[in-house]
């Protein structure tokens, strides 16, 4: 059991630190600096540098940020495989819960049917909409000063992409539907993050990698979806649809346990096999 414990504790990476704070062009002036979309940066280590850069989308529901799961920890496992990772503030809905508000009907992974153009968001309103094409302009934003920042943070420019979780991951692709040529990621990855607007797949989509838990209601089938949307239209996807594990859907010390918590090793193998990493120039995954 002490072994067992101590594998775990050292898996888990430290906590990483930003370096630097940038506040993004689409944050209102007026807003609290609390509340302003920006981005923090976080680089590795010089000797370990593969010159990937990955913006972190955290999820929350679009209503809050789960920033120390799906950012900080994550920053500290992604320097670790030499990796730049770029932590989003993004736009937020603060109105009010509607009244009478219904739990949508859950749609299991048999079902991709349900969410035509694998839009997997069950509430949509006016206010939410604008919200997420808010938060999908910061996600642009932050991929465009990544790349004006390219030479200074020592990452290459066609090695920039995101990784968003739940609500992140619906934040992510929406901003990379709308993306022009300079805003663009050079790949998509979402963890457990459908679509939260209907899909157009853009005619230069980027390799995209889709993870889930089969059991996740809605979840699972709006990602099935969303890969038969990015695969109708010729371009490059792949998914991972796991049969077990238990709890949140962050960081995981690889256990042997469950097939869930191997979706980060999975990822950065995705990212080499791609050539997003050079294999022999990061540090080997644990």
């Amino acid at each position: 059991m002490r072994k067992h414990i101590l594998f775990c504790l050292l898996f888990l990476p430290l906590a990483a630190l930003a370096q630097k704070q940038y506040i993004l062009p689409t944050a209102e002036p007026t807003a609290d600096k609390q509340e302003r979309p920006m981005i923090e940066v976080y680089l590795p280590k010089g000797e370990l540098a593969s010159r990937c850069a990955v913006v972190l989308c955290p999820g929350g529901a679009m209503r809050w940020l789960s920033w120390e799961s799906d950012v900080v920890k994550m920053a500290a496992f992604l320097n670790e495989h030499g990796i730049a990772a770029i932590g989003l503030r993004y736009h937020l809905n603060k109105a009010p819960m509607p009244q009478g508000m219904k739990m949508p009907p859950m749609v299991d992974v048999t079902h991709p049917e349900a969410f035509p153009q694998a839009d997997a968001n069950p509430m949509h309103n006016e206010s939410g909409d604008s919200i997420i094409r808010l938060a999908a302009m910061d996600a642009k934003a932050a991929i465009r000063m990544v790349r004006e920042h390219a030479d200074e943070w020592h990452i290459d420019k066609d090695k920039i992409g995101y990784l968003g979780f739940s609500a992140g991951g619906g934040v992510a692709i929406a901003a990379t539907m709308s993306a022009d040529r300079m805003e663009r990621p050079d790949f998509l990855c979402t963890n457990f993050g459908p679509s939260l607007m209907p899909v157009t797949v853009p005619e230069d989509a980027p390799p995209l990698l889709i993870m889930t838990r089969a059991d996740h209601p809605n979840v699972a089938a709006g990602l099935v979806a969303l890969f038969m949307e990015w695969k109708k239209a010729g371009a490059d996807a792949e998914l991972h649809i796991y049969g077990d594990g238990k709890g949140p859907y962050e960081l995981m010390p690889q256990t042997g346990e469950t097939t869930t918590e191997t979706w980060s090793s999975q990822m950065t193998q995705w990212l080499k096999a791609h050539g997003f990493i050079n294999i022999t120039g990061c540090k080997k995954d644990k």
